[in-house]
């Protein structure tokens, strides 16, 4: 495995596995595969309703706590200090465990300077090693990093070929914060897996579309969480580290960028109405 290590020291896994959409019932199970499959990093979220899941796979995975890197976020409907201060005491108790390693503020709405405050308070009370942000803009990041005592130490943005984050990503360096994907596979968007030119390389490696992808993420400095509840997909995932791309075919997987989301912008009015109206 390598490692990242943030802007307060702690080092974290440039590799973990995330169970955005993996239901309750199937989460401890994945997590106990991924952990086998050799994952020590976990991402979830309050929103994800399946931190317990995540917390009984923590207890029974046999690695010893210090071993795993557990990431968490507050959700909007617990913005604010009060009630982001409860959740994340909600969220020690689904996770099973007496710290968590990675806390983000999920979305840049609601009160986030006060779920921000309760999360830096609890960070001084050593319950969390590391905060940060998730799906903040470049102006948001910016503006979060001038105005706090903890700069951030994390911001997770949809990052993937189609939409390489470029002038986030050269924010986020200037700010030392750490770039961490989420959705490094566009879910398969814009036939991401068959693309002709990740295939061309794939096929180059004997890798898949998939690995690439990772691998590229990987190697411009981006954490990455890919997801599947598939035992060999897991595997397949994690087997990034024994190639390496030539300059040129960064390039050619540069030249992908869109810039421009595969999914939403957070700009967008009714993304934002739609957002919000979950946080109620």
């Amino acid at each position: 495995m390598n490692y990242v290590t943030l802007n307060n020291g702690v080092k974290m896994p440039i590799l973990g596995y995330g169970v955005y959409q993996v239901t309750p019932e199937e989460c401890e199970r994945c997590v106990l595969d991924a952990i086998k499959a050799g994952y020590r990093s976990i991402d979830t979220a309050q929103a994800y309703q399946n931190e317990e899941g995540v917390g009984n796979a923590i207890e029974k995975c046999g690695i010893p706590r210090e071993e795993l890197f557990i990431t968490t976020k507050v959700w909007i409907s617990n913005a604010g200090y009060e009630k982001a201060k409860a959740s994340i005491e909600e969220s020690l108790r689904k996770l099973k465990t007496d710290y968590i390693d990675l806390l983000l503020i999920h979305q840049p709405f609601g009160d986030y300077y006060g779920t921000y405050l309760a999360m830096e308070e609890a960070y001084k009370e050593g319950k969390i090693k590391a905060i940060g942000v998730s799906n903040f803009y470049p102006d948001r990041l910016i503006d979060i990093c001038q105005f706090t005592e903890i700069i951030p130490a994390v911001n997770q943005v949809e990052t993937h070929p189609f939409n390489q984050q470029t002038q986030a990503h050269e924010i986020m360096e200037k700010y030392k914060v750490q770039h961490e994907s989420w959705g490094p596979f566009a879910e398969g968007r814009k036939d991401m897996f068959t693309n002709p030119v990740i295939s061309e390389i794939a096929a180059k490696y004997n890798k898949s579309v998939a690995q690439v992808i990772l691998r590229y993420l990987i190697e411009n400095n981006v954490v990455v969480i890919p997801k599947s509840t598939h035992k060999e997909r897991m595997i397949e995932n994690f087997s990034v580290f024994d190639f390496e791309l030539t300059e040129e075919e960064k390039k050619a997987i540069k030249s992908l960028d869109e810039a421009e989301s595969a999914f939403f912008s957070h700009y967008d009015p009714q993304t934002v109405e739609f957002l919000t109206g979950l946080g109620k």
